[in-house]
């Protein structure tokens, strides 16, 4: 990307109609996943999966998703494939109807392959859609197209409660239609993407992209994308105990139902969704890695405390710490995307497929945990793991970020 291209895509406004579709978009692709952890309560005890099967059953959506992610990043950024957005959600729409129809652990197994495989090609050209659409505002561009995904992974308690339980496993071929939906967003998305495209000069694109492949990262920076990792790592792991077995937590040592358990979930799935919101602009004016420091700083008193609280105090705990913890979900990316201006593609996989990845080895981890020990002893144990994420104090301001990329 030119000087003068970057002069302009810093005076233009955000195209708010491909953010807000996009943001529907990726909405309904977390949703289908979201669908999987709802599923989690019913095969617990309809199909009478192991905590370590469940912990399976998230790593193999996650992995798959958190491997292939970065992969269709580096592809993404050599040659942009604009309906690889709607064929993302076609491929997670096959696996939705293997989850409602299967019994068997494999082809559960399978259908949350497919799940995962559709989540890894939408992302990566998700966030270069919306790159492409934020004009000066990448912040609040991300938020947007960020809190779509965090709402509809938000979605799960909601879809156990008042889907799954009354209609069982087969209640999943309900979201067959919001697949379908998703779909035809997703087209309109693409449509515009490959407008856009036609219109660059590709012989500019062809030279830039030739660049790319011969860049070397700064040590400098990839020290910083390490540092972001481990930041990374314990945000994703504390997030996966608490989407895949906290609700576990409350039922057996809070004697709540599983209806009840769902909407204290909710209650911390929603509270992120807000705060990815709000992230976006409050690093727009404050830094990205301010931000970064606030959302695991600010949460680690109560996440400690959080396993031995009254009943009454877990919803408002939660409520702070969904919300705080996840300012930094968009803030992380654009920060890596600043890391690495020149694979924008890469650097929004890398991240976003991390979290999913990190959280899938934390989910097999903390479910054999939970078979060896008690859901308790997990939940102590998720506690102290944001203190990991303090490591991101070591992170280089934002404007040493700008410096060592000028100087390369």
């Amino acid at each position: 990307m030119t000087t003068l291209t970057k002069s302009k895509t810093m005076m233009m406004s955000p195209i708010y109609w491909v953010l807000f579709a996009i943001s529907a978009g990726h909405f309904i692709n977390d949703s289908l996943q979201a669908v999987v952890y709802a599923m989690f309560p019913i095969l617990e005890q309809n199909l009478h999966f192991s905590y370590t099967q469940i912990g399976w059953v998230a790593f193999m959506l996650n992995m798959t998703s958190s491997i292939m992610q970065p992969v269709f990043g580096s592809f993404a950024d050599k040659r942009s494939v604009p309906f690889l957005l709607p064929f993302g959600t076609f491929l997670s729409l096959l696996g939705l109807v293997g989850l409602a129809l299967f019994s068997n652990f494999f082809f559960i197994l399978i259908a949350a392959l497919f799940i995962g495989l559709g989540s890894a090609i939408f992302h990566p050209e998700g966030s270069r859609v919306t790159s492409m659409a934020a004009g000066g505002k990448r912040g609040l561009a991300q938020s947007i197209y960020q809190v779509g995904g965090n709402t509809g992974q938000a979605m799960a308690p909601i879809y156990t409660a008042f889907i799954l339980i009354p209609f069982g496993q087969k209640g999943g071929l309900i979201f067959s239609v919001l697949a379908i939906i998703g779909i035809g967003i997703l087209f309109l998305v693409s449509s515009w993407y490959k407008n856009q495209l036609n219109h660059m000069n590709y012989h500019t694109m062809k030279n830039t992209q030739g660049k790319r492949q011969k860049h070397k990262l700064n040590s400098k920076i990839k020290t910083a994308m390490i540092l972001l990792v481990f930041f990374v790592f314990a945000r994703s792991w504390y997030h996966a105990g608490i989407s895949s077995f906290y609700q576990f937590y409350l039922i057996e040592d809070y004697g709540l139902s599983i209806t009840e358990a769902q909407f204290y979930l909710f209650t911390f799935m929603i509270a992120g969704a807000i705060g990815t919101l709000f992230g976006g602009p409050l690093a727009d004016r404050f830094g990205n890695k301010n931000i970064i420091m606030f959302s695991i700083l600010g949460i680690v008193p109560f996440t400690i405390a959080l396993p031995y609280v009254p009943i009454q105090f877990v919803m408002p705990m939660f409520l702070i710490v969904g919300f705080i913890m996840m300012t930094s979900f968009s803030v992380s990316v654009v920060y890596a995307q600043e890391l690495m201006p020149k694979n924008i593609g890469m650097a929004s996989g890398l991240i976003v497929g991390l979290a999913f990845g990190m959280g899938a080895i934390g989910s097999v981890f903390l479910g054999t945990f939970a078979d060896m020990f008690n859901i308790k002893v997990v939940m102590i144990f998720c506690s102290f793991l944001p203190i990991i994420g303090i490591i991101a104090m070591l992170l280089p301001n934002d404007s040493k970020v700008r410096e060592i990329n000028q100087s390369i």
